[in-house]
């Protein structure tokens, strides 16, 4: 069994497709419409046949009050892996990324935390050795 990808709750597909490529860098490997919703997924451009990310749309009544209860609690939803937390920090900054947390060196790992503006926070990560 292996992991093939995972979903990220979204209120606006459009909008998260345009961040999480444009802004956090991600491909597109699925975009096909479906009537009201699309099927779309991002993946990494260093592993594009990696395990995928779905933008799936928070229409189920108990998604926003999820989302939002994370959001309250200041918990990430998920997390993506970096090479360099300093780098991406910065660089998202300066795209205008709004962060709530910086990173924060907890031993093993150095951690972040971004607003993905479609109602989620994301944490970056980068484990101590790798750089």
């Amino acid at each position: 069994m292996r992991i093939s990808g995972c979903s990220v709750m979204v209120d606006d597909q459009a909008k998260a497709l345009k961040f999480y490529t444009e802004v956090l860098g991600f491909q597109t490997k699925h975009n096909i419409d479906l009537g009201e919703h699309s099927w779309i997924t991002v993946v990494s451009p260093e592993d594009p046949d990696g395990a995928v990310v779905g933008l799936e749309p928070d229409v189920h009544p108990a998604a926003k009050t999820f989302k939002a209860a994370m959001v309250e609690d200041g918990i990430p939803f998920t997390s993506f892996a970096v090479d360099d937390i300093e780098e991406e920090h910065k660089r998202l900054e300066s795209l205008g990324v709004r962060f709530t947390q910086p990173p924060v060196d907890h031993g093993t790992v150095i951690t972040a935390v971004l607003d993905d503006t479609c109602g989620n926070l994301i944490q970056i990560a980068q484990e101590k050795g790798q750089s």
